[in-house]
């Protein structure tokens, strides 16, 4: 558990109110705060000049007696961030330089940290999830790779033992163990996408704006005097800035022919498609194909390039498996009931769950579920705790 002695945390500053915030109620708390901007952009849109045999960018609020007492964590010599403000998701050189500003405002230490290269993990994993027919979620990825991987690793090397994040979700104690929590408000809670954080570590986590509404911390961040108090929330995956997903795909690998036919569930077709990658389970609008009722996106078929369109009681899903389930709560039975989220948006539904194996499971929803993609995320609670969470890889009407 935390040593509650211990007050050096590794901020991750996205340049974002939450963050900014966050940044705010650590300082209140006594915290000692090193912020860090994860760098994740495209190289040619990069936020900082890397010197050669560097690859960390610093820019501080420190004093002369502050870069003192910091020496002894030993920092790798650092380059210099600069001003270059193309706009890019929530990694841009723009909300560099806003998170850079919140640093100095606050007087607290500010590295920006280049992850392109690793970054490009999570760009291979969103495009082959889309040749393979299913819908990606490069965010949860995001998390678990980067933000609470490369993060952590981060604070063990200047010697901190917390990492804090604006995300709003809780840590608790339960049982005399660390637990994920969703967040006070609901209406913005980021549990779902958290669930995959490796669970040694969730006892050095700290989140927070988790208790507070998001107008609570817009208004602790105009308070504390800083701009991005007023900032809109990025809604883009921070690599495609545009939403030009095909775009996308083309710019990063060469997108391969992907068209074919629009079927019906009993293989009648029904047009043509120019590519099956710009579709999801559950579409309903932008099919270029009209009927005299509703048709939804029901299944992707890779291999023969097929899109499937069905009604919305096509849609409907009682049951799915998912693997790759990491789990934040150990003890679990072989068999039990609890609430399942299939999206971000999804609201929880009452399933029973039996784990086939440790990380694969079998879920069966009490009432039907629609607009299941394989590909997307599942994750598990009991109430508002989070148990674990996997990959949807297929689902069935029965």
């Amino acid at each position: 558990m935390k040593d509650e002695m211990s007050k050096r945390v590794v901020l991750a500053m996205s340049g974002g109110v939450d963050s900014s915030a966050a940044a705010v109620l650590l300082k209140e708390q006594g915290y000692e705060i090193i912020g860090l901007f994860m760098r994740s952009g495209a190289v040619e849109e990069t936020a900082c000049r890397v010197e050669p045999k560097a690859n960390l960018v610093s820019s501080g609020a420190m004093s002369g007696a502050e870069s003192q007492q910091h020496a002894s964590t030993a920092l790798p010599t650092l380059p210099i961030l600069g001003t270059k403000a193309n706009k890019q998701g929530c990694c841009s050189a723009s909300d560099a330089a806003d998170a850079r500003r919140v640093a100095d405002v606050l007087d607290i230490p500010f590295h920006a940290l280049n992850f392109s290269d690793a970054f490009g993990r999570i760009k291979d994993y969103f495009v082959d999830e889309y040749l393979a027919g299913r819908t990606p979620n490069p965010c949860v990825m995001c998390n678990n790779w980067l933000k609470f991987g490369k993060l952590w690793d981060f604070a063990v090397s200047v010697g901190a033992d917390l990492i804090a994040t604006g995300h709003y979700a809780r840590i608790q104690t339960i049982e005399g163990k660390p637990a994920l929590i969703r967040g006070r408000d609901l209406t913005k809670d980021q549990s779902y996408v958290l669930a995959g954080i490796n669970c040694n570590i969730l006892d050095r986590i700290l989140f927070p704006v988790g208790g507070f509404n998001k107008p609570e911390i817009r208004e602790l961040a105009a308070q504390a005097g800083l701009r991005v108090a007023t900032k809109p929330d990025s809604q883009e995956i921070c690599f495609i800035p545009d939403n030009d997903y095909v775009g996308f795909l083309e710019r990063y690998r060469g997108r391969p022919d992907m068209s074919g036919e629009f079927v019906d569930p009993a293989g009648k077709v029904l047009g043509k498609h120019s590519g099956f990658d710009q579709f999801t389970i559950g579409q309903r609008r932008g099919l270029g194909i009209t009927f005299g009722e509703p048709r939804f996106v029901i299944r992707i078929e890779p291999e023969t390039r097929r899109v499937v369109l069905g009604t919305h009681q096509d849609l409907a899903c009682r049951e799915l498996e998912a693997d790759g389930i990491s789990w934040l709560v150990d003890g679990l039975p072989e068999e039990f009931d609890c609430l399942a989220q299939i999206r971000y948006q999804h609201t929880a539904a009452v399933a029973h769950v039996v784990r086939v194996t440790p990380d694969h499971v079998r879920v069966n929803f009490t009432e039907a579920q629609f607009g299941v993609a394989p590909g997307q995320a599942l994750v598990l609670y009991e109430g508002d705790r989070v148990l674990g969470g996997g990959w949807i890889r297929q689902s069935e009407s029965r």
